[in-house]
């Protein structure tokens, strides 16, 4: 048989497959559609997330006494302020003597162990003064036994299968009861209280609580009524990607924090990492914001304290919060380096040094860095990680992060190498965007890479450099 010419060729292809051939416009239900439908507001480009626990922040445990410590939070370059919930805590059923503050008695009112409306209208105030932004912690999966809904509105609750209301299933919490979303009235009622806090109270967001556990067109409804007032930050505690499209700006990056700690305790080796990164660079929104820290109020009071989970992985894990493609955040005390569990459900305040702690100086110069490097802002605004290999892919993490040069501004670039081990690493690099000339982060010299550049890691050491792509 004689071969084809490729005119002849091309006509049969045609024909065969005339959809590769069409010349009318491709119907608008091929056509690419964004996943994302809200915007994050333009303020949280490069936020730091601050949480404050009220109960332990400070000796007094109050709004005001906690106020007072805004512009030291500012200076550190805090942007917004999480606040555990603030609400009265119900007394059924409470655990230890002042309960948790997920057990939500009154979602109008606020918690008078930590002041009044007043103190909390003064403290958002100032922070706004501070040019930073509040956020409340909002606990819409469920309330305390003696929440008034319970007695006023009982059919607004799950129930469990003898008939009685439901704490959250499978899990110890028995101070609190499950309220029913399949109840439009639920809806309503708790889309009011939270409109209220930011009409009311100048709020800028939420932090929800076990997300997840509430039906998300629940939250695409709240979102877009809070909107309606002005730009909201979401934060999901959740890991679902889901959550992004109509609802949340950020959600927490569980797995990344597991796979750290792995990876500290010897569990595992960077492929837990490499894994966990290349799964929130293929099934996460490029605008979704995943929330990284090594400790909150959950860790430090059940799982331990960053030292216990990181161990001598704790500087890296923490540089890592601040260059990954995540939104960093401070658990109150890391800055003066707390190193205990404290209580959940009694007063057990924060000892702060008398002198600054060096994590102080830390956070501050990573903040600053940070800010300064548009590939390493939130969400939308930031690059992705592209993955760097090396020459012990077992032990040592890199990656860059870059924005070409656009509009007249020049490009940015940040290559990223973590030591992951125990041991002293030296390492080449064979495959990436790592060539190049660059300025290290930690003494400001210069340093050349390229196919034939070794570089040696101390044990759990890293290396940040900055160029231009």
């Amino acid at each position: 048989m004689r071969p084809l010419t490729f005119f002849a060729a091309a006509s049969l292809l045609a024909l065969v497959t005339p959809a590769l051939a069409q010349t009318s416009p491709i119907p608008d239900r091929y056509q690419p559609h964004p996943y994302v439908e809200i915007s994050a507001p333009e303020w949280t480009r490069n936020a730091v997330v601050y949480q404050i626990n009220t109960r332990q922040f400070t000796p007094e445990g109050t709004f005001r006494a906690a106020q007072a410590q805004l512009p030291r939070l500012r200076a550190l370059g805090v942007d917004i302020i999480w606040l555990m919930p603030i609400h009265p805590i119900g007394q059924v059923n409470r655990k230890g003597t002042l309960g948790s503050p997920y057990a939500v008695r009154d979602y109008y009112g606020v918690n008078p162990e930590f002041g009044t409306k007043d103190d909390l209208k003064a403290f958002v105030d100032a922070a706004h003064a501070q040019g930073m932004r509040v956020i409340l912690d909002w606990v819409a999966n469920h309330t305390a036994w003696d929440n008034p809904m319970a007695r006023d509105h009982p059919d607004w609750y799950e129930r469990n299968w003898d008939g009685q209301f439901r704490p959250t299933t499978w899990f110890d919490w028995t101070d609190i009861i499950d309220l029913d979303y399949s109840k439009p009235e639920v809806r309503q009622y708790m889309t009011g209280a939270m409109v209220h806090w930011v009409r009311e109270y100048g709020i800028d967001g939420y932090r929800a609580d076990v997300a997840g556990m509430v039906p998300v067109d629940f939250w695409n409804n709240v979102r877009a009524e809070l909107d309606a007032i002005r730009p909201v930050f979401m934060l999901a505690e959740w890991e679902w990607p889901e959550l992004h499209r109509r609802a949340f700006d950020a959600s927490y990056a569980w797995g990344w924090a597991e796979a750290m700690r792995k990876v500290a305790h010897g569990e595992a080796d960077v492929g837990a990492l490499f894994g966990w990164l290349s799964w929130d660079d293929g099934a996460w929104p490029a605008e979704s914001m995943r929330l990284m820290g090594t400790s909150n109020h959950d860790w430090n009071a059940w799982e331990g304290t960053e030292y216990e989970m990181f161990g001598p992985a704790l500087e890296n894990a923490t540089v890592l919060t601040f260059v990954a493609r995540g939104m960093p955040m401070i658990y109150n005390g890391q800055e003066a380096g707390n190193a205990r569990r404290l209580a959940f459900f009694e007063r057990d305040p924060i000892i702060w040094p008398a002198t600054e702690h060096a994590n102080t100086a830390m956070y501050r110069r990573l903040i600053a860095f940070r800010d300064a490097h548009p590939a390493l802002h939130n969400g939308r605004w930031g690059a992705r990680p592209v993955p760097v290999i090396n020459s012990a892919p077992s032990k040592v993490l890199s990656f860059v992060r870059q924005h070409p040069a656009a509009n007249g501004q020049p490009g940015d670039k940040v290559f990223a190498i973590f030591n992951m081990s125990a041991e002293p690493q030296t390492i080449r690099f064979s495959a990436g965007p790592y060539a190049g000339d660059y300025t290290d982060f930690r003494d400001g010299g210069a340093v050349h890479i390229d196919a034939t550049t070794t570089l040696t890691l101390p044990a759990w050491g890293h290396k940040l450099l900055t160029g231009r792509p």
